[in-house]
C-alpha cells in the first residue's frame, strides 16, 4: 500500500529471436502466422531448428545484478518482480523439476537467484512471477506439423502441448503447484505475480492450496508479509491484490490493486524497434493508478547479452528524477475524495495504454497523506502550465471537497514560499521557474486543524 512502484522484468529465451513479442515461442509453431514465415526464411524448418535452438544463445554474457538493482532503485522503486518462468517453459532459476533452466543451459546462471539477492541487499523487496500456467497448450501449434515439438526427446520441454480447450489433467496441475512451491521456497519472494490461466475452472483447488501454504505457513515461518497478485477471478476479492494489464480504473477502487504496464507500447520482452513511453506519460500513469487506490509494476527488456538498453535506461533515471523531487505526493498516500478532474479521460480497462490521452495542465490526480504533522493534500499536475499557474477548481472555495481551510501552499521541490489565491473558482498558485525535470509539478495543501468543541461540564446542584 505504501510502495507504488515496482519494476517487471522479461527477460528469456524468446529476448534472442526477438521478433514481434514474447510469444515467439508460440507463434512460431502457428501456421499462417507471420512469425513462422519469419522462422522459417530467417533459421530454416522448424523441425531442424526448433525454440529449443535458441538457448545456447541466450549467454546474459553481460548480466550484472548489481547494476540492474542500483538501476531500479534509481527509478524509485521500491519492490521488483522478475518472470521467473515465462509460457515458453524455461525456467530462470534454478530447479530440480526441469533440465530446461537457466541454472544449466544459456547463460549457466542462476540468473533470477543471482538479481534477487542483489534486490534485497539494495533494500528492495524481492518477488517472482509465473507464467507456467499456460504451457498446458503454449506450444501446441507445434504438434500439427512436422517440427520439434513432436520430437519424444524433448517432450519434457515442450510440455504437453495440448489444445487450450482441454481441462488441464492432475499431473500439469500437480507439477505446477509443485513448481510455485520450489520457488517460493528456495528464493522467498515476498510479491508472487500470475498471470491469466489459473482463473480456469481446473486451477481452483490447486490455487486455493498455493495460497494457504504460501500465506499460512511459509509467510509465517519467515515473519514477513506477503502478496499474491492475480488476475480477472482467479482469487476471492481481498485475499490478494487485484491486477489489470496495461490498462486502469475509471475512479477510486475499495481495495488495492495494481497496474501492470511496460515501458514499451508493445512487446513486453526487447525486440527491434520500440516505440517507448516518454517519461511524462509514465509519471501521468503513476499518478493516475495511485490516486486510484492503485500501484504501478513497470516493466523492462534486457537484452540476451543481460544488459538493459540505454533508451530504458534513461527513461527509469528520468522517472527518478520526478520521483526525487514529487515523491512525497505518491509514496506512503492514500486516495482522496476524488482521484482527478480536467477535461482528459482516460481510457478505462485492460489493454489501453497504447490509446493513452495526450493531458493538459488541466488534468490533476489527487492524493492525500495523514501523519503526525497534520494533513495534506497533493494537485498532481499532469502538464506544465503554459502561464506558470496551477489551476485546480476542485480546491476552490465552497466546493464541499475541503471541509477545513487551507493553512499552507507550497509546491514540491521548491524552497521559496508561493504566491496562491482561493476563490470559488477554484485553487491559484502561482509555480516557481520550471526546472529541466519531466513530469508535471505538485502543489501541496497543508490543511489546519479540526476544531473540536471544548468539553463542557454541567455541575446540578
Amino acid at each position: 500500500m505504501d510502495a507504488k512502484l515496482g519494476i517487471f522484468i522479461h527477460w528469456g529465451v524468446y529476448s534472442v529471436p526477438a521478433f514481434h513479442n514474447e510469444w515467439y515461442s508460440r507463434k512460431m509453431y502457428l501456421e499462417a502466422s507471420p512469425d513462422l514465415t519469419h522462422h522459417r526464411e530467417t533459421y530454416g524448418e522448424h523441425r531442424d531448428f526448433g525454440y529449443k535452438d535458441f538457448i545456447p544463445h541466450f549467454t546474459m554474457r553481460d548480466f550484472d545484478p548489481r547494476e540492474w538493482a542500483a538501476l531500479f532503485k534509481r527509478a524509485g522503486a521500491q519492490f521488483v518482480v522478475p518472470v521467473a518462468e515465462h509460457h515458453d517453459g524455461f525456467a530462470m532459476y534454478e530447479t530440480q523439476r526441469s533440465r530446461w533452466n537457466a541454472a544449466v543451459m544459456g547463460p549457466c546462471r542462476d540468473v533470477f537467484g543471482e538479481l534477487t539477492a542483489s534486490v534485497d541487499q539494495a533494500w528492495m523487496v524481492p518477488g517472482a512471477s509465473s507464467h507456467r500456467a499456460e504451457h498446458w497448450f503454449f506450444m501446441d501449434g507445434g504438434s500439427r506439423f512436422d517440427s520439434d515439438v513432436r520430437d519424444p526427446a524433448y517432450a519434457d520441454f515442450y510440455g504437453p502441448a495440448q489444445r487450450e480447450e482441454l481441462t488441464p489433467h492432475e499431473r500439469f496441475l500437480e507439477d505446477w503447484v509443485l513448481r510455485t512451491v520450489e520457488l517460493i521456497d528456495n528464493y522467498r519472494p515476498q510479491v508472487l505475480w500470475f498471470d491469466w490461466w489459473i482463473e480456469q475452472p481446473a486451477f481452483e483447488p490447486y490455487v486455493r492450496m498455493l495460497g494457504a501454504y504460501y500465506y499460512n505457513n511459509r509467510a509465517v515461518e519467515w515473519g514477513r508479509e506477503v502478496v499474491i497478485n492475480y488476475k480477472w477471478e482467479a482469487f476471492a476479492d481481498g485475499s490478494a491484490v487485484y491486477d489489470i494489464e496495461r490498462g486502469t480504473m475509471g475512479g477510486i477502487r475499495s481495495s488495492l490493486w495494481q497496474n501492470d504496464t511496460a515501458i514499451s507500447k508493445t512487446s513486453w520482452s526487447w525486440v527491434d524497434g520500440h516505440e517507448y513511453k516518454s517519461v511524462d506519460t509514465l509519471v501521468a500513469e503513476l499518478a493516475d493508478t495511485v490516486s486510484k487506490n492503485g500501484l504501478l509494476l513497470l516493466n523492462v527488456r534486457p537484452k540476451p547479452d543481460g544488459t538493459i538498453p540505454d533508451a530504458e535506461q534513461r527513461i527509469l533515471d528520468g522517472l527518478g528524477d520526478w520521483l526525487t523531487r514529487n515523491g512525497e505526493a505518491i509514496y506512503g498516500t492514500r486516495p482522496w475524495r476524488i482521484a482527478q478532474e480536467g477535461p482528459t479521460q482516460p481510457v478505462v480497462g485492460s489493454f489501453v495504454d497504447s490509446d493513452a490521452p495526450a493531458y493538459g495542465a488541466a488534468d490533476v490526480r489527487f492524493t492525500s497523506r495523514h501523519d503526525v504533522t497534520g494533513d495534506y493534500v497533493y494537485a498532481i499536475l499532469l502538464a506544465e502550465p503554459e502561464d506558470g499557474i496551477a489551476r485546480v477548481s476542485a480546491l476552490g472555495a465552497g466546493s464541499g471537497l475541503l471541509d477545513r481551510g487551507i493553512r499552507e501552499v507550497s509546491v514540491l521541490g521548491g524552497t521559496a514560499p508561493v504566491t496562491w489565491e482561493q476563490t470559488t473558482s477554484g485553487l491559484h498558485v502561482m509555480l516557481p521557474p520550471r526546472l529541466p525535470l519531466a513530469g508535471g509539478p505538485v502543489v501541496k495543501l497543508f490543511l489546519k486543524d479540526v476544531v473540536v468543541p471544548a468539553r463542557q461540564d454541567f455541575l446540578h446542584s
